[in-house]
This record gives C-alpha cells, sequence and structure tokens, in this order.
C-alpha cells in the first residue's frame, strides 16, 4: 500500500512512518521541513503547508490511503492560524483525496474535541461536543472533525482517532515540557483532589492508526466514526507526571494550587498577552487549569470491538523504556 503521511516527521507521524515500512508499505510524507529521521527509514520526503492544497496534490500522487496526523496543536495563540493548519489544512486534505480517487483517509483527531471543562470518567464516542472551547486548539480540531466524519461516503472511508497524551521516547512536545517546568521549579498541582487520566504510549496510539487503516473501508464498521485510543489504564493524574520526572531524574512535584486561583491567573495571563500581543505561550491558561484539574479516561471498547485496537505497551513498561531513552540522550 502507499501511504501519504503529513507531519512524518512529528512524534506520532514519525512512529507511524516507521511502522508502515517495518511491514513494506511504500511511505511518502509532506511536512514543513526535511526530517534526516525520515530519510534513514527510506520515506519519500516533500515539502510543504497544509494551507497549499496543489504542495497536497503533489505528495498525494498515485497514493492508496493518508493518514493525517498534522496539526497546530497549543493552549495558546491566534485563532486564524489554528484554523488555518486544521480546518483549511484537513478542507483540503479531503478534496485531494477526492480529486486523486484516494479511497482511505484516517484522521488524527483529540479528545479535547468533546472536552467540556468538567471530569469526563469512563465515556464513550456518544458525549457530545460542547457548545463552546475555551482556546483555538479544540474548537478547530472539532470542526476538522466533524468535517472529515460528514465526508464519509462510498468514494472516500474516513474514520478519526482520538489518541489522549501520547507520550514516550522520542516525544519533543508533552515530556520535554513536563522536565523543563519540573527543573525551572515551576510546575504545580493544581487543587487537591484526586483526578484520573488516560495516556498512550507512542507505540500504542502508531498501532491504533494503522489497525484502523487496514480494517476501514466505505462497508466496514468503523467508517465515518471517531474513537478513543489510550492506554485503558487510568492513572493519577500527579502519580503519573512525577514517573515521568522521576524517568528524567528529576525531583517529583509536592507543592499545589487552588483550582479557582489556577483559573484566576489563567484568566489573567490571557488578558495580559492578548493586550501586550504577547506571542509565547503563557505559563497559565483557563483552558490548562480545567484540564489539569479534571479527570479524563475514556471506554475505549468501540476501538477494540470494530478494529482491533489492544494497547500491546503498559504505563510501567512505558515509563521504563522512556528512562532508558532519557538516560542515553
Amino acid at each position: 500500500m502507499k501511504v501519504l503521511v503529513t507531519g512524518g516527521g512529528g512524534f506520532l507521524g514519525s512512529a507511524i512512518c516507521s511502522m508502515l515500512v517495518s511491514r513494506g508499505d511504500n511511505v511518502q510524507s509532506i511536512s514543513r521541513k526535511p526530517y534526516a529521521k525520515l530519510n534513514a527509514m527510506g520515506v519519500a520526503q516533500f515539502q510543504g503547508d497544509l494551507a497549499d492544497k496543489g504542495a497536497i496534490h503533489l505528495a498525494a500522487q498515485g497514493c492508496d490511503a493518508i493518514i493525517h496526523t498534522a496539526a497546530k496543536a497549543g493552549i495558546w495563540g491566534d485563532y486564524n492560524s489554528y484554523y488555518q493548519t486544521n480546518v483549511v489544512g484537513t478542507k483540503n486534505i479531503l478534496e485531494v483525496c477526492k480529486s486523486l480517487g484516494i479511497p482511505k483517509l484516517v484522521y488524527t483527531s483529540s479528545p479535547s474535541v468533546v472536552f467540556n471543562n468538567g471530569d469526563m470518567e469512563g465515556v464513550d464516542e456518544s458525549v457530545p461536543y460542547p457548545e463552546s472551547y475555551l482556546t483555538a486548539y479544540p474548537k478547530t480540531k472539532s470542526l476538522a472533525e466533524q468535517m472529515v466524519l460528514k465526508a464519509n461516503d462510498d468514494a472516500l472511508a474516513t474514520v478519526a482517532l482520538r489518541p489522549h497524551l501520547i507520550w514516550g521516547p522520542g516525544d519533543n512536545h508533552l515530556v520535554p515540557r513536563i522536565l523543563a517546568r519540573a527543573k525551572a521549579g515551576r510546575l504545580r498541582k493544581i487543587g487537591n483532589r484526586i483526578v484520573m487520566v488516560d495516556s498512550v504510549y507512542i507505540d500504542n496510539a502508531a498501532s491504533a492508526h494503522l489497525l484502523a487503516l487496514d480494517h476501514l473501508s466505505f462497508q466496514s464498521s468503523c467508517s465515518g466514526k471517531a474513537y478513543f485510543i489510550s492506554n485503558g489504564e487510568p492513572w493519577k493524574l500527579w502519580d503519573l507526571v512525577n514517573e515521568i520526572i522521576r524517568a528524567g531524574n528529576g525531583n517529583p512535584v509536592d507543592k499545589s494550587v487552588p483550582v479557582s486561583l489556577a483559573y484566576f491567573m489563567g484568566w489573567v495571563f490571557e488578558m495580559t498577552y492578548s493586550l501586550l500581543r504577547i506571542q509565547n505561550e503563557p505559563p497559565m491558561t483557563r483552558f490548562l487549569a480545567k484540564e489539569l484539574s479534571t479527570s479524563h479516561w475514556f471506554d475505549i471498547s468501540n476501538a477494540r470491538k470494530d478494529f482491533g485496537y489492544e494497547p500491546k505497551v503498559s504505563i510501567k513498561e512505558g515509563l521504563v523504556r522512556l528512562k532508558a531513552s532519557l538516560q542515553k540522550a
């Protein structure tokens, strides 16, 4: 199978490319810059922006499927920049699939598309989209996900996966951020109540995409649907954070701030950064305060049933692998 992976140089994208190559698929990637690790895998690379439909059209020539992992992620920033990448970019992907007759699209979404600022405990995919969002990322990912699922038809089968908190060796986002903040003494627990979270080890997240791809067709049980993807092992949030910090030989977090104070400071930072047009990400936002003070764990039985997803690497085994990789770095 010839597969185009958008964002193939990213953490998830490169893991997917590696798995595809390992099983003998012909893999291409489109991203904004070239990556040596993709060259080493033998992945054909194309450079371009998702807002440029012509670049996508060129990269997708002759492909049998697209796995669309590329996105603008974050908790802060100009709404239009998120919209252009996450919504316009996805619209371009869909149009290229239609124009080239590509029959399969696996879209990487996020559980944040249904986050309603409260606890999400054991919820499945029947949970509705909220009426409003606190930041641009979940709103634009929600718009894109709905567009992808609506596009499902007999010419293009689509599926959306919602992996939650992907981590592991090679992580260039979540783990480095946790370790940097812990080292600087800038990490605090939000509130004192116990909250449980799902996460997903990188190999499990990548494997889910290949399983969905292989099962996907217009007649399949997964077409036109969204699925939560996690390890299926809810952990206490700060236990998981502290284990990641220990893997990096850091000191666990023990200090906390009240939820109300964190939320208020998030509002203050948002107002200040907006007024002063500061582009950097604030140390706290209202969205982040809510995310860190509520439970997020999901029922993944539909992914198990519809395309055979099964997490192969446990959280404990993942932490062992993470520690080994950090010690080598």
